[in-house]
């Protein structure tokens, strides 16, 4: 038996188209009540949409860094620049414009403040059963911003490859209006890039005319401090600076000279008073004087008066000497006040050349700066009435097309929707059943041979059982029937099974229903059947047989009545019945006596077979007990009905105790639902040539 957790085998692909031909007709209805929906809804519930499209071109120019154009410029060519473009289309800002201009906010399309609410939607639901209150008046600017939001929605703008132009696309429920709404958008574009150039040189000729006037004022200052400066100076020009220059090397030249003739006179000065006069030798060596060297010879000639004149031409050579020094001191001194006020003057004009120098340069700056604000001042004054937009339309939008509801691929779409429900709820209902349809799956799972698949009987009332078999002996049922009994004998020929017990894991899978149908077979053949109910509990026999006994299993066990007295005879040919009757006792506990065995030993000499029908084996522990005694084992699994996991848990029941199953039995099989399920032909060979062959 496969363990109990083991998952479902899936389909094989000619199963599966099996299982999606016998859903046929209720995928059909899928698809054909889909397509009505979407059919009505596509052509009768939705408001049909129009698109309409202006297309525009831009005039792209190069941005220039340094000129009026910067001002004026078109478009830049950069992606980003125009993919800007295509925002300010839908921006709030233009949108508002828009929507004030052609008056949106009396428009229910867009203004859902207008519109009747609908009795099913889910504010009317949650309001009719008192979960939210009744909404108020929306105020004026409420539903403008809404009415903003809504028809931007219904906006798109998109950008054509490659090129420069792009296209205002308008949605709405009305072909004229979205043409007229696309128009207006794109003259309001237009307009708005008119306006913002104007503005834009409006407040350039502003700031210029600001600036010009300021650096008009602040070159005329400086103009003025290069007066004031000139008038202040006796400054000419850097000429004269470097005239002054020269003089002061020139003058630095002559204080050197006069230095050195300073201290020349200075040291024949000191040779001079470091002579004594009255060594006339001496004197003459030193002074060189021609008067003195007469007069010294005057005077070795014995002319007294010629030594004092020597000693005064000696006296008056030093006085001059003298004199010479102090002229020489002077003159220096002389010279370098000069050139301390020379060096002044240098100084003081370099300070205000610098000065001077500087103030040129910055005036010439600023006159330039002047100049050329004023240029672009004239330049930008004549441009102010010549602003063109950086767009142009290039196609007005004409009436526009619908494009929704595509009312053939809703209704495509909505009927391979109902395909694929249909295809899911057929292949969901066979996917997830978790019961037993076909003997395939039950060996599979239950690890045990089929040994028979029994259709449901057509019977009404259980009491229509003993007449069905009768009367109907070529029956599908009833050769199903034979085909169990024959596979029951076969799996044991040298050995055939005497004592045969059916049961099932929970009541109501046909388990007393195959004990009763196999008995009456047996029988056919012409030996002694015995059939014992053994599900003492419900006692159900009394509901197929009409005839009354005696007693029963449990009156025959106990004593009380001999098997010969308590059977029903002549119930079936060559078959009696043992009912069931009520113990005093727990059943498990008389099935599991000495009695019963002792029991099931003697009708084992008194009949050829004995067939036993036992309670559940999940209900009740009695199948266990009684399979101890029994030769075969028949498990009854009602088809399509009993859960996999309790057919499993009962066969394991029966098992954990050493019961040998022989076979199971798929009971009720309904060969309409198996054809539903897509299994027809697979629950035996009379399903697959019909009710003609066995009638013949």
């Amino acid at each position: 038996m496969a363990p109990a957790g083991k998952a479902q085998e899936d389909l094989d692909v000619t199963q599966l188209f099996r299982v999606i031909w016998v859903g046929r007709w209720l995928i059909l209805a899928c698809i054909l009540i889909a397509g009505l929906l979407g059919g009505y809804y596509a052509f009768v519930v939705a408001t049909p949409s129009y698109l309409a499209n202006t297309r525009l071109a831009l005039q792209v120019r190069s941005q220039q860094v340094v000129d009026l154009e910067s001002v004026i410029s078109g478009v830049s060519t950069e992606a980003a620049a125009i993919n800007t473009e295509l925002e300010v289309i839908r921006s709030r800002g233009l949108i508002a414009r828009l929507v004030d201009d052609m008056d949106l906010t009396a428009d229910p399309e867009f203004n859902t403040a207008l519109q009747e609410p609908s009795p099913w939607s889910v504010d009317a639901l949650t309001e009719r059963v008192g979960l939210t209150e009744t909404a108020g008046p929306v105020d004026p600017e409420t539903a403008r911003l809404r009415t903003i939001n809504t028809v931007r929605q219904a906006i798109s703008v998109t950008s054509k490859k490659a090129t420069y132009l792009f296209d205002i696309s308008v949605t709405t429920n009305g072909a004229l209006k979205s043409a007229m709404i696309a128009n207006r958008l794109a003259e309001l574009y237009i307009d708005d890039q008119v306006r913002i150039k104007f503005a834009a040189t409006e407040y350039a000729i502003s700031w210029l005319t600001e600036r010009v006037g300021e650096l008009e004022s602040e070159l005329k200052a400086k103009e003025d401090q290069i007066k004031e400066l000139r008038s202040e100076t006796e400054l000419v020009d850097a000429s004269a600076l470097e005239a002054l220059n020269i003089r002061s090397k020139e003058l630095r030249e002559r204080i050197d000279i006069a230095q050195s003739t300073l201290l020349q006179d200075r040291q024949n000065l000191a040779e001079l008073e470091a002579i004594d006069p009255a060594d006339t030798d001496e004197v003459l060596a030193v002074t060189g004087d021609p008067a003195l060297r007469r007069l010294a010879n005057d005077a070795r000639n014995g002319d007294t008066e010629a030594l004092e004149v020597f000693n005064a031409r000696f006296q008056s050579v030093l006085s001059t000497e003298r004199e010479a020094v102090e002229r020489s001191a002077a003159q220096i001194a002389a010279l370098e006040s000069n050139m301390e006020r020379l060096q002044e003057q240098i100084e003081n004009q370099r300070v205000d050349l610098a000065r001077l120098n500087q103030l040129v340069r910055e005036a010439d700056a600023t006159r330039v700066l002047y100049e050329t604000f004023l240029a672009r001042l004239k330049e930008t004054t004549i441009q102010s009435g010549l602003q063109q937009p950086d767009a142009r339309v290039l196609s007005e939008a004409t009436p526009g097309t619908m494009v929704a509801p595509r009312k053939m691929r809703i209704t495509a779409v909505s009927m391979i929707l109902g395909l694929l429900l249909g295809l899911a709820i057929v292949l969901v209902r066979q996917f997830m059943h978790d019961t037993f349809r076909t003997a395939d799956d039950l060996e599979q799972r239950s690890g045990l041979p089929v040994l028979g698949q029994v259709p449901k009987m057509p019977i009404r009332q259980r009491a229509e059982l003993l007449d069905y078999l009768r009367n109907n002996p070529t029956s599908a049922t009833v050769e199903a029937i034979r085909n169990l009994r024959t596979s029951l004998l076969l799996t044991n020929i040298d050995t055939p099974p005497q004592v045969i017990m059916v049961t099932s894991s929970i009541p109501g899978e046909g388990k007393t229903t195959q004990s009763i149908s196999l008995a009456q077979n047996l029988a056919g053949l012409g030996g002694r059947v015995l059939l014992i109910e053994c599900d003492i509990r419900r006692r159900t026999f009394s509901k197929y047989f009409e005839a009354n006994a005696k007693g029963g299993i449990v009156s025959v066990i106990s004593g009380d009545l001999a098997l010969s007295e308590a059977v029903l005879h002549d119930v079936f040919e060559n078959c009696d019945v043992l009912m069931g009757d009520n113990a005093k006792i727990s059943a498990a506990d008389l099935l599991s006596s000495e009695r019963f065995r002792h029991f099931i030993e003697f009708v084992r000499k008194q009949y050829d077979y004995v067939v036993i029908d036992t309670p559940p084996v999940l209900v009740v522990p009695d199948a266990r007990i009684v399979g101890q005694q029994a030769d075969a084992v028949l498990f009854s699994v009602r088809w399509d009905s009993t859960p996999k996991a309790q057919v499993l848990n009962g066969l394991r029941e029966l098992q954990s105790v050493g019961v040998k199953i022989n076979g199971v039995i798929l009971s009720n099989v309904d060969p309409r639902g198996m054809r539903r399920y897509g299994y027809d032909g697979q629950y035996g060979a009379y399903s697959r040539y019909g009710k003609t062959y066995y009638d013949a």
